[in-house]
């Protein structure tokens, strides 16, 4: 398994999940009594899947053993660039979750906040995206020896046959396919 390719693969998986957020806030625009029931299970999708199960990787996996054997460019990378990206995400999902509250308590101007932080979610994690797959992931897989990315490879098995244990993948794909059949026409 090259860890790589599957990190990419993810990613498309993630991209698909911003579409479904970018068109549920639209749906949400122009009808102020759009259910919003499903976002509890698009932010489920986003903390389990894309930041547990696929940042998990990166942070666990990759980018610490970038910080410790790639030198300061790739400690200034990762540090100052990519997990500063993964924190904001994690804000503006923290701060979508605490709008659709706001929302269900009966504050319509919290529809500001939910279209709000899904979008700039959605566009921060698109441009990280790019970043990762054309920059981040290349630079690395250039510069470490091939025992360190063997390394990484077996460790990206053995995270991957857990969370296949778990049902990590099946369960959140399944739910990312019902959520794309529901908004994504």
């Amino acid at each position: 398994m090259n860890a790589i390719e599957l990190m990419i693969a993810e990613h498309v998986n993630i991209r698909r999940m911003l579409t479904v957020l970018r068109k549920f806030s639209y749906e949400l625009m122009k009808d102020p009594g759009t259910d919003v029931s499903d976002v509890p299970k698009m932010i489920e999708f986003v903390r389990q899947y894309a930041d547990k199960h696929h940042h998990g990787k990166e942070e666990d996996l990759l980018f610490n053993r970038m910080e410790e054997h790639l030198g300061a460019a790739a400690q200034k990378l990762v540090r100052h660039g990519m997990l500063v990206e993964h924190d904001l995400g994690r804000l503006h999902i923290k701060l979508l979750e605490e709008a659709i509250e706001d929302f269900k308590a009966g504050n319509d101007e919290a529809r500001l906040d939910i279209i709000g932080n899904a979008i700039a979610y959605t566009q921060l994690l698109d441009r990280h995206i790019t970043k990762e797959d054309d920059m981040v992931y290349q630079f690395a897989w250039r510069h470490f020896d091939e025992k360190m990315i063997l390394t990484i490879n077996n460790e990206t098995i053995q995270f991957e046959e857990q969370a296949e244990n778990e049902g990590t993948q099946q369960y959140y794909l399944s739910l990312l396919e019902k959520l794309e059949e529901k908004y994504v026409k």
